[in-house]
């Protein structure tokens, strides 16, 4: 298996996770959309995306551009969290998950684009 595949694996899973986890509203999912200054609906909404990447990032291997725009699409909403978890002030254990996933996206496309030249 290849690291771009291994990558897009475990890319897939987190926000598969992720993203269900926001749409079904599990466990502190409604506190951490309240905190974060959204409504459990739009929270859900976000949950949806992530699990459209998941689903975009997993089938990547197979059919590369809809990887890199599934990767493309989570970077954004990424970028999105940290942009939130920074003007609510949160300290880094709140900060590095976005942050993580964000370097393992990142990556992930950096990879893809090297064995599409």
């Amino acid at each position: 298996m290849s690291l771009s595949a291994a990558l897009a694996c475990l890319i897939a899973l987190v926000f598969a996770l992720l993203g269900v986890a926001k749409i079904l509203a599990l466990g502190p999912m409604p506190e951490l959309a309240a905190h974060a200054g959204f409504t459990t609906a739009s929270y859900r909404v976000i949950g949806s995306l992530e699990l459209a990447g998941a689903i975009g990032v997993a089938v990547g291997p197979a059919l590369p551009l809809f990887g890199e725009l599934a990767g493309l699409g989570l970077l954004m909403l990424l970028a999105g969290a940290v942009t939130t978890h920074v003007r609510r002030g949160d300290g880094l254990p709140r900060l590095v998950p976005s942050v993580g996933c964000a370097a393992l996206v990142a990556w992930y496309l950096v990879l893809l684009a090297g064995a599409g030249s």
